[in-house]
């Protein structure tokens, strides 16, 4: 197949909270002229008013961006019928994690700690139109249905919402900005808390806290 890469340039969003990675990031596309760079932001609401105006063909974006849930923005641009492929990038490496970031539409799921030719990879086979996910994750064994990885996991039992609010509760994220994230009522998140701490027989986020330290689930282990 003659390669056409080199005769496009594709436009890419940039999208972490932190300025260093960002900015590793530009400079990474920049060596490659294929991919310009047409903007950068801090924080998910940005990231979500800057795809919607300029429609890049890629947004990077980290997993857990501020003021608005990734997730969030992939479930919003994909009901948009949005053109923008999203690559997300990830500290967790865990089973649920890719398997909710794929099903809510995500074309790439990268592991922070890749090398950057990982990242380039990942950018070019999205673009052409296949799905890529980190080599380090085994992707047969995460979407495996043997009795090892199903129904024993009590994860599993989780909604894709409820993971969210799970997700975002782990990481010290108070129930009022979690609401504001995935743009629900306060309510509406005390439901979700509630039912998935049913669901993984756990009483308050301390436990929810300990639990996911022990299985290694969140950003600060």
């Amino acid at each position: 197949m003659v390669p056409i890469r080199e005769h496009k340039t594709y436009s890419v969003l940039l999208a972490d909270d932190l300025t260093l990675v960002r900015e590793g990031l530009a400079a990474l596309c920049a060596v490659h002229s294929q991919y310009q760079v047409v903007g950068q932001c801090a924080d998910g609401a940005s990231a979500l008013r800057m795809i919607e105006s300029q429609r890049p063909d890629l947004a990077v974006l980290d997993l857990n961006l501020p003021d608005l849930f990734t997730m969030e923005i992939v479930r919003r641009v994909r009901e948009a019928d949005l053109p923008t492929k999203i690559v997300v990038l990830s500290v967790r490496r865990d089973r649920k994690t890719v398997v909710e970031a794929l099903r809510c539409g995500v074309s790439g799921f990268l592991l922070k700690s890749a090398p950057s030719t990982e990242l380039l990879e990942a950018m070019e086979q999205v673009l052409e139109g296949s799905i890529y996910v980190s080599p380090q994750l085994e992707l047969t064994k995460i979407f495996s249905t043997n009795q090892k990885n199903s129904p024993d996991d009590p994860l599993d039992l989780l909604s894709a919402r409820e993971y969210q609010v799970f997700s975002l509760l782990i990481e010290g994220v108070r129930a009022k900005e979690i609401a504001a994230r995935l743009e629900l009522s306060p309510k509406t998140i005390d439901t979700y808390r509630a039912s998935l701490m049913r669901k993984l027989d756990i009483h308050d986020v301390a436990g929810l806290v300990k639990f996911a330290i022990n299985r290694d689930l969140t950003s600060t282990t």
